[in-house]
């Protein structure tokens, strides 16, 4: 189980950049190479034409530039203001966003080097590749464009959720084997064992964001020991804390490659981190309860999403934390979340800030119930404490009998058709 995650800190910046820079040196080369190589390839346009029209391509990039850092501004403070703060870092680092900016970039830098070889010597003559590729630039500056736009559909709540359970469903999907694989053995003996080695952490706070278990357990494997992972994939790591632990008769392992296997970052991702996406779809639907926004069908379309991540979570083998060699030896030990960090991070905050809501309550019991109805039966204990927890917030939100009756119903709506009102037609 080896995942890698892309640069995404340096890609927002370095397209453009390699956009730039090639822009250039097509600039400064093609139209020499067209004046001494084939001179017969010379335009027909005059050079006043010429002129204006690498000066009106120069000048309209400039000004569809500004439209989008406008756009991009634009995307990230309304998802930071109406979802999460923690969404704004992934449209930003949308890649239609960095080759948007280097398109236009590049044709803009194109432009005003193609001008400089307009009647180069006086030979009256425009390089003719020079204007067939400010033609194309310019083509591929309207579209990207009009993708640009397209992106900034993305900002429709139901798009956003749909986006965030997706990576949560790519993240569930690599790291869990079915339920039906035997649960990982119990470790406690192994890390009461003598440790021999403990590797810290140095610097600023950062946030663990992946794992090379293949590589620990062959270093592991190598030395004859076995390797315990102190923090969890997306907690935070704090200068001189300790983040790895070597246990058994083996010898030191260097640093160097122990850290090469671990990878730090500014935030978390969802990469090795399956509490991620739905911690994103908690603070979406905490958001919209506040009474700032007072938005519960947000909230609800919300629960859509956790429902089906919580319905794959409960058909997976949970208990993943032990990772053997090809000889069956305990190499490598991380912890993952257990079946009830998974509910009590669903539930627990919509439960306290939709508890006066009865359209949130009504779906948080159809979804509890749901799951009850279709995972098996080592997942029924906590989904039956969650549905008597959900009776119990019922019981005390709401004075009223009618509404704690209502509230009280099961409803995938929130507010459609309850299942008590289908049984009683």
């Amino acid at each position: 189980m080896r995942l890698r995650l892309r640069n995404s800190h340096a890609t927002a910046w370095l397209v453009p950049m390699l956009y730039a820079f090639g822009s250039l040196l097509l600039g400064f080369t093609l139209p020499r190479l067209t004046f001494t190589v084939l001179p017969g390839f010379l335009s027909s346009v005059g050079v006043n034409a010429a002129i204006g029209i690498y000066s009106a391509v120069a000048s309209g990039m400039i000004a569809l530039t500004a439209i989008v850092f406008s756009l991009t501004f634009l995307m990230v403070q309304f998802s930071a203001t109406a979802y999460s703060p923690r969404l704004v870092v992934w449209i930003a680092r949308d890649p239609v966003m960095s080759h948007s900016m280097g398109v236009f970039t590049a044709t803009f830098l194109y432009a005003i080097a193609a001008l400089a070889w307009v009647d180069r010597g006086g030979s009256g003559r425009v390089p003719l590749a020079g204007t067939l590729l400010v033609t194309a630039l310019l083509i591929v500056s309207v579209i990207m464009f009009i993708v640009l736009l397209q992106r900034v559909g993305m900002l429709q709540v139901d798009r956003m959720l749909i986006f965030t359970a997706d990576q949560g469903r790519k993240t569930i999907e690599s790291l869990y084997p079915p339920i039906s694989t035997p649960p990982s053995e119990d470790s406690t003996g192994i890390a009461q064992s003598a440790c021999v080695q403990t590797l810290v952490h140095h610097g600023r706070p950062s946030i663990l964001q992946e794992v090379d278990i293949t590589s620990l357990v062959e270093l592991a494997s190598q030395s004859n020991c076995t390797i315990a992972l102190v923090p969890s994939v997306g907690d935070s790591a704090l200068d001189t804390a300790p983040v790895l632990r070597v246990f058994g008769p083996g010898g030191p392992i260097l640093e160097k490659k122990l850290r090469a296997a671990l990878r730090f970052g500014r935030e978390r991702v969802f990469t090795e981190d399956p509490k991620y996406a739905i911690r994103l779809l908690v603070d979406i639907a905490i958001k919209a309860l506040s009474p700032a926004i007072n938005d519960p069908t947000t909230a609800v379309q919300a629960l859509d999403q956790i429902e089906d991540l919580l319905l794959r979570l409960g058909r997976c083998r949970l208990e993943i934390g032990n990772f053997r060699d090809p000889a069956g030896t305990s190499r490598f030990l991380m912890s993952f979340p257990d079946w009830d960090d998974f509910l009590g991070l669903a539930f627990d905050e919509i439960r306290f800030y939709g508890a006066n809501s009865i359209q949130v309550m009504r779906r948080m019991k159809a979804l509890v119930n749901g799951l009850i109805a279709m995972l098996p039966e080592e997942r029924q204990p906590a989904l039956r404490r969650w549905q008597e927890r959900l009776q119990f917030t019922v019981d005390h939100s709401f004075v009223d009998q009618v509404d704690r009756s209502e509230a009280s119903a099961e409803d995938r709506q929130g507010l459609g058709s309850s299942h008590r009102r289908a049984e009683r037609r």
